[in-house]
């Protein structure tokens, strides 16, 4: 796989999470994939390995309204291995607070698949929304 290729395997799984299928993201995720999310929050870790990410993405979905964060792609770069995606996303916890956060996430591919993802976000927010 190229660029392109990486490129269109992120914009797929981005316009199908929006319709609420998460099953390309699942699909091209490698079983050793690392998800890491920075800063010093309650959701800032590594998440190693297709389970533990499948774990944390099921424990966060239940924490907010309707099961998922509204995500709108801002830009969508890719070289090499490597894709970028800025943006931002609208959602409500449970908690009732509201979580409309802005990202950054960096995603390497090997052997055509999802092998880490390095996200950034604004995590004062992050903390406010879920403690």
């Amino acid at each position: 796989m190229n660029a392109l290729n990486h490129k269109q395997v992120i914009r797929t799984n981005f316009e199908e999470l929006a319709k609420g299928n998460a099953e390309p993201l699942i699909t091209s995720l490698a079983d050793d994939v690392a998800w890491t999310i920075i800063g010093q929050t309650v959701l800032s870790k590594t998440f190693q390995g297709k389970p533990a990410v499948l774990e944390f993405l099921g424990n966060f979905k239940a924490a907010l309204v309707d099961g998922h964060i509204h995500i709108h792609v801002d830009n969508l770069l890719a070289d090499g291995d490597y894709v970028v995606v800025q943006g931002h996303g609208i959602a409500m916890t449970l908690r009732g607070v509201p979580y409309n956060n802005t990202y950054c996430w960096v995603y390497r591919f090997a052997n055509g698949k999802i092998a880490a993802i390095t996200e950034y976000l604004d995590t004062e927010l992050v903390t406010r929304a879920f403690g």
